[in-house]
């Protein structure tokens, strides 16, 4: 031990000495080992050299100057000159333990080899097996396993549970369960710790089921070893309930928390933190406050990740009182709020224009030293945009724009650009080409940017000038670009970047093709269309069955039968069966060109698909019927409609027709009652066809009320309506010659014309039942 002296120079920061002269009293010493100059790798001590003095001192012994001796000199027979030959198994240890450097570490250990007099034992290396593999010098790591065979040093559970943890650490997942099989091929079953290694790493590369399979098999080999029902440890249940969170299992999770309790293992703070945040991100926030109530009762104090869990939670679920009230009891705690305390709650703030308390946040972050993250400070940007305020916007990323990233001035160009503020994101763009961290992404952002502000020739000028600074398009900027261009009606132009991006080996699908081919289909320019397909297929490109689908719906638009069959034809050809949105292009196709058998088969096929017959192939349907009188098939379509809730009002208006041209009065009157009920008369052809009903009745009050309707609600009246108008006029008295001169000045000069019709059939309603002659002038 040191003398008493000795401790209270250490207590008083000696480790920053000589240390021959810290432990001067505490052994005899024949040499005084030579400085090494402040220019050595490993020379001129100093607090910033060293990972943690103050530590050091805490080990007690003469394990803290021989820490800083290792600082101080770079031979290791000079540092380890003054204790050489006297070093315990466990010094050794700690020694190896605080080295920083894989290479000081290995040197070291080494020198322990080389001396003779020291034996290493299976901890020793378990600790440079965690030293290297945490450095990634594999080669090392595979070395030293080697020697650890050769010399008969028996591995054990910690040098398993290392081997995973440091591969899996690594990203090397799978090489890091290969030491799992390792461990059962030596008849090895993993302990607590190691189990909660394989765990991690199982979810560390997403594999949850694995992981839950995994530890099932491990608690029952070790209750069946054990003989002992469900008994875990603590360590255990923070493992079990992590898995079945992170895998999205919130029962699972609940229950082994349950059976925590029933078991009598006191939760701790890892517990609490693990469960409320799972239970936080399943919506069960009841479950989180009684967490928070349960914490209280057996004194297990919130530490500040417990306040950063519920802060987001809430904020998650759109509560920012609470989550702002939580940030508040953090501090009332005495605790000190972290950067992702912080950037969590000021996140929040942004997204809810909360510009106030925002800048409050900034402030305090400003006080305690603490650095937004260029996600956080794009966020804000947006926030002062969609706040209004594009003045403070640009205020504060001209703050912060020096150091910004290529990443960070394409969210700020993208947040600029997305609101309309085009002359901002053009600023932007220059800083960023000022500070020379132009990319493809920035590019990409700005060429959007153009595309929101309808500069299309900018937006074409600033991607053809990409290689000019630099950086070349990818497959976003070009699909970017072709989907501006088909969307502002230039399928021509994007057509142009297509056979570009194809030249440049930028097309592996046919999403270029098709968005350009859905501008050319839209705009009647079919053989464009055709053109870009066969230009596809040349090219080697598979057509998908989105490129069939538009091709077929947009020849069955114009009803041109044999070509839309011809591509059906192709379609099936290649492998593709048809979908919903092809047979409902189909059936539009047949119900107009009149093929009954076709349109029936069609429709039940998409009855039988996935999405089924829209409502518009479906009220198609239930035309074709009406058309051939076919009265149960058309019932049968509208019955579906009706059940789903996608009847619309012209289902109910075919159906009206339906029944009124067989005669079905009474039917015809309950769906017009329906209608009325529904709020389903508003279009002219609803109005037509109740006003066509009750004037085939008779009941020419009811047709008139609801031609009243018809023009206080808006919709207008056609040639149909003022027909219909024309034959009650006539039934109660007026001549033809009067109702064609009612249509002739409707031709010449429409708004004056309906407003005498208006007026003819109000005089009529004002006519008492027995008047025989209605008189127009």
């Amino acid at each position: 031990m040191l003398h008493s002296d000795c401790l209270r120079t250490l207590s008083n920061n000696s480790v920053f000495l000589n240390p021959r002269i810290a432990c001067i009293r505490c052994r005899n010493h024949s040499k005084i080992p030579n400085f090494v100059p402040a220019s050595s790798s490993y020379g001129g001590f100093s607090s910033k050299q060293t990972k943690s003095p103050l530590k050091w001192g805490s080990y007690g012994g003469c394990i803290p100057s021989i820490l800083v001796a290792l600082e101080t000199f770079a031979d290791l027979d000079d540092a380890f000159e003054p204790w050489e030959g006297n070093l315990s198994c466990k010094e050794r240890t700690i020694i190896l333990k605080e080295q920083t450097n894989w290479r000081r570490a290995l040197s070291i250990f080494d020198w322990f080899k080389n001396k003779g007099c020291y034996e290493l034992n299976v901890i020793h290396y378990n600790v440079m097996l965690k030293i290297l593999g945490r450095a990634q010098r594999w080669d090392h790591v595979r070395n030293l396993w080697r020697e650890m065979q050769f010399k008969c040093i028996t591995p054990t559970n910690s040098t398993y549970g290392t081997l995973i943890d440091v591969f899996s650490k690594g990203g090397l997942n799978k090489e890091a369960l290969l030491w799992l099989g390792e461990m059962y091929k030596q008849g090895m079953e993993p302990d607590e710790v190691t189990m909660g290694i394989v765990v991690q790493t199982y979810k560390k590369a997403g594999e949850f089921q694995k992981a839950e399979q995994f530890f099932k098999k491990w608690s029952s080999d070790r209750n069946d070893a054990t003989q002992t029902r469900n008994f875990y440890g603590l360590y255990t249940f923070n493992t079990l309930i992590d898995t079945y969170g992170k895998a999205g299992q919130l029962k699972e999770a609940s229950d082994a928390f349950a059976q925590m309790l029933k078991e009598g293992i006191v939760p701790d703070i890892v517990t609490f933190n693990t469960i409320i945040h799972v239970s936080g991100n399943n919506g069960q926030l009841e479950e989180v406050d009684s967490l928070m109530e349960l914490m209280k009762e057996i004194r297990c104090d919130p530490d500040t990740r417990t306040y950063n869990i519920l802060i987001s939670l809430y904020a998650k679920h759109d509560d920012i009182t609470t989550a702002a009230g939580y940030f508040s009891k953090m501090k009332e705690a005495g605790l000190i709020p972290d950067i992702v305390s912080y950037r969590t709650l000021l996140y929040a703030f942004s997204v809810r224009k909360m510009v106030g308390e925002a800048e409050t946040l900034i402030f305090e972050m400003g006080e305690h030293g603490l650095k937004l993250d260029e996600y956080t400070h794009s966020a804000l940007t947006r926030m002062y945009v969609q706040a209004g305020l594009p003045k403070e916007a640009w205020s504060w990323f001209e703050k912060f724009y020096t150091r910004m990233s290529s990443e960070g001035f394409s969210a700020n160009i993208d947040a600029f650009g997305e609101h309309g503020h085009l002359n901002l994101a053009e600023k932007a763009f220059s800083c960023c080409l000022k500070k020379q961290k132009l990319s493809t992404l920035v590019c990409n952002v700005m060429i959007k940017a153009y595309g929101i502000g309808k500069k299309y020739d900018k937006a074409c000028e600033l991607f053809d000038s990409m290689e000019n600074y630099g950086v070349s398009p990818d497959k976003c900027s070009y699909n970017s670009l072709i989907q501006i261009l088909s969307e502002a009606e230039l399928p021509e132009k994007g057509a142009s970047y297509v056979r570009k991006m194809q030249e440049a080996g930028l097309v592996s699908d046919c999403i270029p093709y098709s968005m350009v081919m859905t501008r050319f289909a839209k705009l009647g320019k079919l053989e464009q269309a055709e053109d870009l397909f066969d230009e596809m297929v040349t090219q080697g490109i598979e057509p998908d069955i989105v490129i069939y689908s538009i091709l077929i719906n947009a020849f069955s638009d114009i009803g041109s039968i044999d070509e839309a069959l011809n591509y059906v034809d192709s379609m099936k050809h290649v492998g593709f069966a048809l979908n919903s949105i092809i047979c409902n292009s189909l059936i539009k196709l047949y119900t107009k060109a009149g093929y009954l058998l076709e349109a029936q088969e069609t429709y039940k096929l998409a009855k039988s698909l996935d999405g089924g017959p829209d409502v518009y192939s479906s009220n198609c349907m239930i035309d074709l019927y009406c058309e051939n009188s076919m009265v149960k098939e058309a019932e049968e379509v509208f019955t579906y409609l009706k059940h789903r809730g996608d009847a619309s009002e012209f289902s109910y208006a075919m159906m009206l027709c339906l029944y009124k041209k067989i005669g079905l009065v009474d039917e015809a009157y309950m769906i017009a009652d329906e209608m009325h009920d529904s709020g389903l008369v508003t279009a002219t052809l609803s109005y037509n066809s109740l006003i066509r009903l009750y004037t085939s009745d008779g009941r020419s009050w009811e047709a008139i009320k609801c031609f009243r309707q018809m023009v206080d609600s808006g919709a207008q009246p056609d040639d149909i309506t003022f027909k219909l108008l024309a034959t009650i006029l006539i039934r109660h008295g007026a001549s033809k010659e009067a109702a064609n001169r009612l249509e002739l000045i409707r031709k010449n000069d429409a708004q004056s014309g309906v407003h005498q019709w208006i007026e003819a059939v109000n005089a009529m309603s004002c006519l008492d039942d027995n008047a025989s002659t209605l008189v127009i002038k």
